[in-house]
């Protein structure tokens, strides 16, 4: 698919966040040329005024060098929340690599969430930020379910990526997400990711928005055998699979001896790996972000 280019001037680039994970986030780009099935931020389309179908377009963000990038120290910033930094385009416009070094030396605390192996090539740049943070989605290791899912770099290359990160001594977390039903074997990543990431972070399939209907159209077709499952799932709103997923990953933990905490009980990311963080139920992770914000009032 052609994707459609533009460039824009944003005011500021960092802003301040509501996520539970970080105090500012950081979008160099709109859209996103990876083209998700199952993106949540396509829901930007109805700010960004594009009609073109999600996946198929990115702007190119400009904007004013920041002038004093100290007033970050301390803080975190999360690439991104709407957007891929590591997109294709970045390997053009070097929006994420532009922000970066107007940030080197700031003391901001760096928290990045790519599907690209094009990460790489910043690596000594990141290394720079105080207890950098980089995370890959890998919600399968089938290479096969991956290509009908985005058009980021292969599992193969993510993983690679994410081992050289490690070896660098850059804390790296493998963000299994989201997680498909009867699909995602989400011990067996555990398993292989284990030696290379310091964290690994849950997320369960979360079905609304215009990619709702897209999505079950491709359980349909795809894996028929499926629907019966989705049907409880998503239509008759049954649990009882995340709940019996929460404890095969929680036994498994046990036996591997890795830490596993749900994010209902710490919805901040833990300081010192490895650990599983269940992190299943958006509601309950900003219910929890609140309650720890509220204690320390």
């Amino acid at each position: 698919m052609d994707t459609k280019i533009r460039l824009t001037n944003s005011k500021n680039i960092i802003t301040k966040s509501d996520l539970p994970v970080c105090d500012y986030s950081a979008n160099p780009y709109v859209g996103c040329a990876h083209g998700c099935m199952y993106c949540y931020a396509s829901f930007m389309k109805r700010f960004t005024g594009h009609d073109d179908q999600w996946g198929s377009f990115v702007d190119v963000k400009t904007w004013p060098a920041i002038k004093d990038a100290a007033r970050y120290d301390g803080k975190e910033i999360f690439l991104s929340s709407v957007t891929d930094p590591y997109q294709p385009a970045e390997g053009i416009y070097k929006r994420t690599r532009t922000l970066l070094e107007q940030l080197k030396g700031s003391g901001a605390r760096l928290s990045i969430s790519t599907k690209s192996d094009l990460v790489l090539r910043d690596l000594d740049l990141i290394k720079t930020f105080p207890g950098a943070r980089v995370a890959w989605s890998v919600n399968t290791l089938d290479e096969t379910f991956r290509a009908d899912m985005d058009r980021a770099s292969s599992i193969a290359a993510r993983l690679n990526a994410m081992r050289i990160f490690h070896e660098e001594g850059v804390h790296t977390t493998c963000f299994i997400s989201p997680i498909f039903p009867g699909i995602t074997d989400v011990t067996a990543i555990i398993e292989r990711v284990n030696g290379i990431a310091d964290l690994v972070w849950l997320e369960d399939l979360n079905l609304r928005g215009s990619y709702r209907a897209t999505v079950m159209d491709y359980i349909s077709n795809r894996h028929p055998g499926l629907v019966p499952l989705y049907q409880e799932i998503y239509n008759k709103k049954d649990r009882t699979y995340w709940k019996e997923l929460d404890a095969t990953v929680a036994t498994y933990a046990g036996n591997e001896g890795l830490e596993y905490v749900r994010a209902s009980d710490s919805p901040t990311p833990p300081a010192k790996p490895p650990r599983l963080v269940n992190f299943f139920c958006h509601s309950q992770v900003k219910k929890s972000a609140r309650m720890a914000e509220n204690k320390t009032k």
